[in-house]
């Protein structure tokens, strides 16, 4: 195979459809680009869910005397041995439950104003109005059932609280972000493949008379459709190389020196999930447009 002449025959195509090749390029990058965030965005919730979820914890509110119009706060607020029961049964479920604390009154009340800073809520509120609470710390935090069943509706227990509860809507708008910009970048991505397909068919209309003389002087099926399958590949290299691009842009401006800075409460992604994000814009970039354009020829170039 002369390597010289399928390298002049992609400079040709290329050149042919100049404008064409841009705008597959130019559509290609902004679909893959896409297409990249929407990967990074996915890790990046699951990034903060291992972060929040390491650090939830359930809540097990004590009655208080004006409490009884809950079923399990009838005697008013939670007796010294009920408490004492409670802390016991939590401390049997060791090592589902991985630390106990029991916050008074005036410790709630103590975080319930800094929490309230500057609002006028926090004037109005006083230690007695807040409820003691047991704070536990789970092991694996996706068994909050077992403490559910094991203490809701209990004797001194007004409510038990998961603050994953707080959490997944949050979480799920972020993961709906995430697949409304999946399906953006399939569509766009899907109007890329439809300028390839329209590239190559216009490149091998163009060229009919050399892929004919090639076919007379007994050149392969591979031999001919190479230079055009290798046109797609290159317009979906250079596409993905923006992508990367991009993306890397989006890392480094975005989350590095923006996100992390002004958002030090939670966890961000590190430089190891985009690098294991790139290779999917080249197999995508390169591999689906060889693809497309190896079908393409077989339907509107036959030798």
């Amino acid at each position: 195979m002369r390597v010289s002449f399928v390298t002049q025959e992609i400079t040709t195509g290329l050149k042919r459809n100049l404008t064409m090749t841009i705008a597959v390029v130019i559509t290609t990058a902004v679909s893959l680009a896409l297409f990249g965030l929407a990967m990074l965005t996915g890790k990046q919730v699951d990034t903060m869910k291992d972060y929040w979820y390491d650090k939830v914890e359930v809540t097990l509110f004590l009655c208080l005397p004006t409490d009884t119009n809950a079923a399990s706060c009838k005697s008013g607020a939670a007796t010294e041995e009920q408490k004492q029961a409670i802390s016991a049964d939590l401390n049997k479920l060791k090592p589902l439950v991985e630390d106990v604390y029991f916050e008074t009154k005036p410790e709630a009340y103590e975080r319930f104003k800094e929490r309230f800073s500057g609002s006028a809520i926090a004037e109005n509120i006083t230690p007695d109005a807040l409820p003691e609470s047991y704070r536990v710390k789970l092991s694996d935090p996706t068994k909050y059932d077992i403490i559910f069943s094991a203490f809701n509706g209990r004797p001194g227990v007004y409510q038990v609280q998961d603050q994953r509860t707080v959490l997944e809507p949050f979480f799920r708008v972020l993961r709906a972000i995430s697949i409304g910009a999946l399906l953006l970048a399939g569509i766009i991505l899907g109007a890329a493949l439809l300028l390839i397909i329209n590239t190559i068919r216009l490149s091998a209309y163009s060229r009919r008379r050399e892929t004919g003389i090639m076919r007379l002087v007994g050149a392969s099926n591979f031999y001919i459709r190479l230079p055009f399958i290798l046109e797609g590949a290159i317009a979906g290299a250079v596409g993905a190389v923006l992508a990367t691009i991009l993306v890397v842009a989006a890392k480094w401006a975005g989350v590095d020196h923006y996100l992390e800075p002004n958002f030090q409460f939670t966890s961000f992604i590190g430089w190891d999930a985009v690098f294991t994000t790139i290779p999917w814009l080249f197999l995508f970039g390169v591999g689906g447009s060889a693809l497309v354009s190896a079908v393409t020829l077989r339907r509107y170039l036959r030798v």
